[in-house]
């Protein structure tokens, strides 16, 4: 089993910034995909950025440039710094890990864009 927490959400103004972390522990493979989907009220949980293990990254157009996905896999630890917030970008932020075509997701945490 694998568990992931995320943190560091919370309140930003507009124009702020937040990062992100999600700490993973159980059961983790070196080959893997992990990433950030957010999921604001009313609307479908959304892909926000990926990376693979081997660095590759990837991007909801909606964040291009403005947010960016890191991994620090000695401290098991995934990274989402943004910067730049919109309203737009309230959501409950959850972090995800796949390997073995096993998805595992966290808990996650809030993020509120508002004046």
């Amino acid at each position: 089993q694998v568990q992931l927490v995320e943190s560091g959400g919370g309140l930003v103004q507009p124009g702020g910034s937040l990062r992100l972390s999600c700490a993973a522990g159980g059961l983790l493979f070196s080959i893997n995909v992990m990433g950030w989907y957010r999921q604001a009220p009313g609307k479908e949980r959304e892909l926000v950025a990926e990376i693979t293990s081997s660095g590759r990254t990837n991007y909801a157009d909606s964040v291009q440039g403005r947010f960016t996905i890191s991994r620090a896999d000695a401290k098991n630890t995934l990274y989402l710094q943004m910067n730049s917030l919109k309203p737009d970008d309230t959501a409950v932020y959850y972090c995800k890990r796949e390997q073995f075509k096993t998805n595992y997701w966290g808990q996650g945490t809030q993020v509120t864009v508002s004046s």
